[in-house]
């Protein structure tokens, strides 16, 4: 892992929940995502969470998906709360917060939110609960599940936000991608159900429309530190069960890459 301790400050940082994928539709597809598994490949992890909303407190209180080893002794994290009284490692970033997006706010970053599944639409108070962890949040109708484009329109808020923020300033930008999420069988032509064939073909689509928003960071006068993985998976019949929101290896085994740009 990175010196963290190197990288807040000196570099924007870009953090990226791909909705709902499962570790085995992502290690499918790496072949064909040339964004997001350029320069490597996905990561088995544990997911702290079962469903989007548990799932997100948990990383933006600085729990990011675990190793799916036996072996947590040596797992390195990223982000760690100050005075727990915890042993932590050099290379973590400690912050004096609550959680990592005001801790970061702290250090004088503009921290962004994209949303993207229902969570995020600030529609009623508990869809403004992880929105407002943000300075400046955003969702419209178009970013939502039920958009085929949504990733699209996603990337092209995200791009019109960056040309208003000057080039010195330091950047946490967020985006919850909600194409993978249900339903997703419209990326299928024919599909009548979701399925891992159906979450493939999303993911294909949003590693595509990822590319414009990784060379628009690029060309921003800091470095960026990116981390992209996913919130859960999803059942799809596996020993009877469907969706997520349960303790099935599917739903809890998430992929998850961390990488510069």
């Amino acid at each position: 892992m990175p010196n963290m301790n190197e990288v807040v400050g000196s570099h924007d940082l870009l953090m990226i929940t791909l909705d709902t994928l499962r570790y085995d539709a992502a290690i499918m597809e790496e072949a064909n995502c040339p964004n997001l598994c350029g320069g490597g490949g996905w990561e088995k992890r544990h997911t702290p969470g079962s469903f989007t909303y548990a799932a997100h407190h948990a990383f933006f209180g600085g729990f990011l998906p675990t190793p799916a080893t036996t072996d947590k002794s040596t797992h390195v994290r990223l982000f760690h709360s100050k005075n727990t009284g915890l042993n932590t490692h050099p290379d973590t970033w400690l912050f004096d917060a609550p959680d990592i997006v005001s801790g970061l706010a702290n250090e004088g970053y503009r921290t962004i939110c994209i949303g993207g599944v229902v969570f995020f639409t600030k529609k009623v108070p508990l869809a403004r609960v992880l929105p407002g962890y943000f300075q400046q949040s955003y969702w419209r109708m178009t970013f939502g599940v039920t958009n085929p484009r949504s990733t699209e329109h996603q990337v092209n808020h995200a791009l019109q936000l960056l040309e208003g923020i000057a080039q010195d300033e330091r950047l946490f930008l967020f985006m919850n991608v909600s194409a993978i999420h249900g339903p997703n069988h419209y990326f299928v032509p024919g599909a009548k159900k979701d399925s891992v064939e159906t979450q493939r073909a999303a993911l294909r689509y949003v590693d595509g429309e990822l590319g414009r928003l990784f060379t628009a960071m690029r060309k921003r006068k800091r470095p960026v530190f990116c981390m992209a993985f996913s919130d859960h998976g999803t059942a799809y019949g596996e020993d009877g069960y469907e969706g997520h929101r349960l303790a099935h290896e599917v739903v809890m085994n998430v992929p998850y890459r961390e990488f510069f740009l």
